[in-house]
């Protein structure tokens, strides 16, 4: 049943067994006190009473009527509230009626019995002229136990109103504490079903509202990781459609003509060969023009091959890949110096995380000699002692020009994004720093060796 209840419930459970025990405890040491006052109030007035009779019999003897004057005392007597005042003969038997019965409208028989299960009882000799007899006092402490009992009953009554009112003004204070529990588990049931925009209201204690802030924040997490995981997706498609068309075009301007070309030399040889005497020259001429064009398609189809994968980089290796990068685009950039620096510490790093890196120089170094009007370039690429979220080293990539830069406002091109989605589908990090010195591109790129 416990494991069945609500927090709510345990809580409101808990706190109506506390009032409930602390009010039964409060009654219970009346109970337990009621018992010792009982029995001092029996001492007190049998004490008084016994005082009192020894000094008015003290001088008994001497009344004209001695037994007139002691029965006077006796029925005088009786009428006192908390003691009854008997007289015995000699033999113990009563001389004076019995005290008449208490009100039966008290407190119950058990309470009685238990705060006073025997009554206490002194008996006081006396002697009237030899003739002996006794004044047996028994005290009757109704009033005081009636006393006691309407205690305990106010007691009950009164703690109960008090104890029911607390309990309902806690139960409306643990309700609205614990209010944001069911916004909460609302929250993350939609979050659960991918409804992201979820949020909830911050209230109750300031713990919960923590804790709807940070669901909150969590939840504009998880929307803004999966639109960009939505855009990155979107990206990859658009790059390679457009990757794809530049192909096809290139393929289309270049691959195509030609063809055309070719086709046409051999058809003119083919009508050379066919001829009777077939000349020489145009053999050779279209021979030539043949070797040309296949030259020239044995370089297209280089440069379409280094834009799919680099030629070189898995069989010379990152270093010497990256430094025919750097040679090619001296020679054809003389007027800008090019630094390249790989650290020897940088052992290996993996074919994926070899060609990102190779990537992010290409695209990089391509950017500044397009758009940057720079004169020196600064390559470094080295290990870092941090590492990425699954426990690989990283190796820090960092390209660097004293161009122009950008404008302010300016978005990346479509290779440094397509670059940085890369990166960060690998774990990694990209920053573009523009500034009066130029630009910067700095790169964390996951490697292979943990």
């Amino acid at each position: 049943m416990w494991q069945n209840l609500s927090l709510r419930g345990r809580i409101n459970l808990l706190l109506a067994l506390l009032l409930a025990l602390g009010l039964a405890v409060n009654i219970g040491r009346q109970v337990a006190e009621a018992g010792p006052r009982v029995q001092a109030e029996d001492q007190s007035v049998i004490r008084l009473a016994r005082e009192f009779i020894e000094m008015i019999v003290a001088d008994l003897n001497e009344a004209p009527d001695p037994d007139a004057k002691l029965n006077q005392i006796a029925r005088d007597l009786s009428r006192l509230r908390h003691v009854s005042i008997a007289l015995h003969d000699s033999g113990g038997n009563p001389l004076t009626p019995p005290r008449p019965d208490a009100d039966t409208r008290g407190p119950p028989a058990w309470f009685v019995s238990l705060v006073h299960p025997e009554q206490a009882a002194v008996s006081v000799p006396v002697s009237i002229h030899g003739k002996p007899g006794s004044l047996v006092i028994t005290a009757h402490p109704d009033d005081e136990i009636a006393e006691i009992w309407d205690g305990i009953v106010t007691q009950l009554e009164v703690g109960s109103v008090i104890a029911l009112a607390l309990f309902f003004l806690m139960m409306t204070v643990v309700g609205r504490a614990l209010a944001p529990l069911q916004s909460l588990a609302e929250a993350m049931g939609k979050l659960e079903g991918g409804h992201y925009e979820a949020r909830v209201a911050p209230g109750g204690a300031p713990e919960l509202g923590a804790i709807c802030t940070k669901l909150n924040h969590l939840a504009a997490t998880l929307h803004e990781a999966v639109e960009d995981k939505r855009r990155l997706a979107e990206r990859a498609v658009s790059l390679q459609d457009i990757e794809r068309k530049e192909i096809a075009r290139e393929l289309h301007d270049e691959f195509g003509p030609y063809l055309f070309s070719l086709r046409a030399h051999a058809s003119a040889l083919a009508k050379q060969a066919d001829g009777r005497a077939p000349s020489a020259d145009a053999v050779r001429k279209h021979g030539s023009a043949m070797l040309e064009q296949i030259n020239a398609l044995q370089q297209f189809n280089r440069r379409v091959l280094e834009r799919l994968r680099p030629v070189g980089l898995a069989e010379l290796g990152l270093r010497q890949a990256l430094e025919s990068l750097s040679r090619l685009w001296r020679e054809s950039h003389p007027d800008v110096a090019i630094e390249t620096v790989i650290s020897p510490a940088l052992g290996a790093t993996g074919e994926t995380a070899d060609l990102t890196i190779y990537r992010i120089v290409q695209e990089a170094l391509t950017n500044v000699f397009r758009h940057a009007g720079a004169t020196s370039v600064n390559v470094v690429i080295e290990p870092v002692a941090q590492a990425s979220d699954d426990g690989r080293g990283c190796a820090r990539v960092r390209v660097s020009d004293n161009g122009r830069g950008m404008e302010p406002g300016q978005k990346l091109g479509f290779g440094l994004v397509g670059m940085r989605e890369r990166i960060l589908a690998l774990g990694g990090t990209l920053n573009v720093v523009s500034g009066d010195g130029g630009l910067t591109v700095e790169a964390l790129i996951p490697t292979a060796s943990p």
